[in-house]
């Protein structure tokens, strides 16, 4: 089952609130970033955020899961209606996440 639209807009709109956020689909599901960084996934409407120790220590008690077969756990967010909630994991997370390596150029022949 893929993600509706109306959920990722609905997913989008409750992060707005944080600077730099933006949504890519990907193999038919989302990656969500912020300021360059993959701070989260929406797969099956369900929001999976990337894992770190501030995010650990806002939650609380967290729920781990795959966001797809053969994925790491991340953290499993069932209520996103709360968007002062959702928008702190969100800036915790994006401060913990590395930037991604970058991509290598092809050699010349």
């Amino acid at each position: 089952m893929a993600t509706d639209q109306d959920f990722i807009e609905f997913i989008v709109d409750q992060i707005s609130g944080v600077k730099g956020t933006s949504c890519k689909k990907m193999f038919g599901e989302y990656a969500i970033y912020c300021e360059g960084k993959v701070v989260a996934l929406v797969c099956d409407n369900q929001l999976f955020v990337k894992p770190t120790a501030g995010g650990r220590a806002f939650l609380g008690e967290v729920v781990e899961a795959p966001a797809y077969p053969g994925a790491k756990p991340s953290f499993l967010i069932d209520d996103v209606d709360d968007r002062e909630r959702l928008c702190e994991l969100i800036r915790i997370t994006a401060k913990e996440v590395p930037l991604p390596k970058p991509k290598k150029k092809p050699a010349k022949s």
